[in-house]
């Protein structure tokens, strides 16, 4: 592994090694719901999930998806005027629905556009029925395409906590699912839930690490207003994690993933008026700068304690 720049395969770098080019997202909103939400699985959905279903940066459900695709592309363009696109349907669960639904939505960006590289899902394990599969199997032989997973935690009882709605085995089931169609499939974890230890987070790191997982989101957890955790959190204050934590559990994470798994994300992004706490995750580029700053001091970098 080349680590004189990043000491992790870092999206970025994986994309324009891919595509030969710098590659963005355009953020969807294609107006879907979640299982977790709608009484399916259970009401509220995750404690820590915003109203707009992690689909903050996404574009306006109230406009069609051409629409939202042009303006994000045009926005993005102007930081990236020469670069490729992946059609990101990321808010709330992006394959709830009937399959006819769900081949209109995705089908209007296969042909669409030719700088369109891929296409990116982002869903839950549980909504991966047989039929939903075996398209996204069969729409993956036309265009890249890459799904995303939210597991959050290995560890039950932090799930049950922060009603996620599902279990682990469900996780590895979809993932399973995804990969005998030879999808390339991504997981999100977040570091910092409630009643977790680092130890609990490195678990969670290590279990990932043995499974058939092209990429990983490493998230924060943020605390938003108008969230179920949020009210929790202004109730009775619970403990979160400071800066300098939340960069040593990150870095002994990234020595236990495989050396060849993409690093999608090292934190995440939260909209600042919506934010209540860590203020300290704000400054998204102090907290990228200090994880390579202190795996250089370290001497260390993505899979050097992995065991394969």
């Amino acid at each position: 592994m080349d680590i004189s720049e990043k000491r992790y395969r870092s999206l970025s770098a994986y994309l324009k090694e891919r595509f030969g080019e710098k590659v963005f997202k355009v953020s969807l909103n294609a107006g879907f719901t979640c299982p977790n939400i709608d009484g399916t699985k259970g009401r509220g959905g995750c404690t820590f999930c915003s109203p707009l279903g992690s689909g903050d940066f996404a574009g306006n459900k109230k406009d069609d998806l051409y629409t939202q695709f042009h303006n994000i592309k045009d926005m993005m363009h102007k930081k990236w005027p020469k670069a490729k696109y992946i059609a990101y349907f990321q808010a709330f669960t992006n394959t709830y629905a009937p399959l006819e639904e769900l081949k209109e939505m995705y089908e209007k960006f296969v042909d669409y556009d030719p700088n369109i590289v891929a296409i990116s899902i982002a869903t839950r394990p549980d909504c991966l029925p047989d039929d939903v599969v075996e398209y996204l199997g069969e729409l993956n032989t036309r265009i890249p395409l890459i799904v995303e997973l939210g597991l959050q935690t290995m560890h039950e009882e932090t799930a049950n906590r922060v009603n996620r709605g599902h279990d682990y085995e469900t996780f590895v089931e979809g993932v399973e699912k995804l990969r005998s169609k030879n999808i390339e499939t991504v997981v999100h974890i977040i570091n910092g839930l409630p009643g977790e230890t680092p130890e609990m987070m490195l678990e969670t790191a290590k279990a990932i690490a043995q499974l058939d997982v092209q990429g990983i989101k490493i998230h924060m957890l943020h605390v938003i207003k108008h969230t179920y955790m949020g009210f929790q959190y202004k109730k009775n204050p619970f403990p979160l994690l400071t800066l300098e934590e939340y960069v040593d559990i990150v870095i002994r994470q990234l020595e236990v993933l495989p050396p060849d798994m993409v690093i999608h994300r090292l934190t995440g992004d939260a909209v600042r008026e919506h934010l209540i706490a860590p203020q300290w995750t704000l400054k998204k580029w102090v907290t990228l700068n200090t994880i390579d700053h202190e795996l250089k001091r370290r001497n260390t970098y993505q899979g050097r304690l992995y065991k394969g």
